[in-house]
């Protein structure tokens, strides 16, 4: 029991690093990177995590998912830093929302819950697929639904744009490449923890 909550542990801590090095790395690449499709990665350690240690350590990775973002869009100023941080002005004011907090921990910390219980309902790589799909569409909606009624009036946006958001190609590219690396990832996780 010991060995495995070490295991456990071990294994949380590489999600948290994973995730720090993501977040590094996709800040270098964004200001180079030359298509218009920039998908987010950061969701896929805290599906993983959900899937492999259960939807409590989920939901811690996904608490450190909102707190990468929150840090992250207090120090880096860009437009839309307001949505992840009441430390940065929202347009138009000279001051931030308390919301900002709402839309970068609270849709995280549910990536890091649901997956793990679709995982339940089918464990093997179907399972996983559907984990993903559920886990990233959760982000995506719970995200761009969060920035529409806090923020909708101040970014004009419409429900149609707001629907349009969602189904866009960043939200696509990133449930395929979920999908793709959770299907592959997570039965070789499962296996080498349970024959550790």
């Amino acid at each position: 029991m010991k060995k495995s909550k070490a295991s456990d542990v071990a294994i949380l801590a590489i999600f948290i690093a994973i995730m720090v090095v993501v977040q590094l790395f996709t800040q270098f690449v964004i200001n180079v990177w030359p298509f218009p499709v920039k998908p987010t990665l950061l969701h896929l350690p805290v599906i993983i995590g959900s899937i492999i240690l259960g939807w409590r350590k989920g939901a811690f990775l996904g608490l450190v998912w909102g707190l990468i973002s929150f840090v992250t869009a207090t120090i880096v100023t860009t437009p839309t830093s307001f949505l992840f941080s009441p430390f940065q002005p929202v347009i138009g004011t000279h001051h931030g929302s308390p919301w900002g907090l709402f839309i970068a921990f609270i849709p995280r910390i549910l990536v890091g819950i649901l997956p793990y219980f679709v995982y339940k309902i089918a464990n093997n790589r179907l399972g996983a697929g559907l984990a993903a799909f559920a886990g990233t569409a959760t982000n995506t909606i719970l995200v761009l639904t969060s920035i529409f009624l806090f923020f909708g009036s101040t970014l004009k946006w419409s429900l149609s744009y707001l629907l349009g958001a969602i189904v866009a190609t960043n939200s696509l590219t990133e449930v395929i490449i979920a999908v793709i690396l959770t299907t592959a990832i997570v039965p070789a996780l499962t296996k080498a923890r349970n024959n550790s």
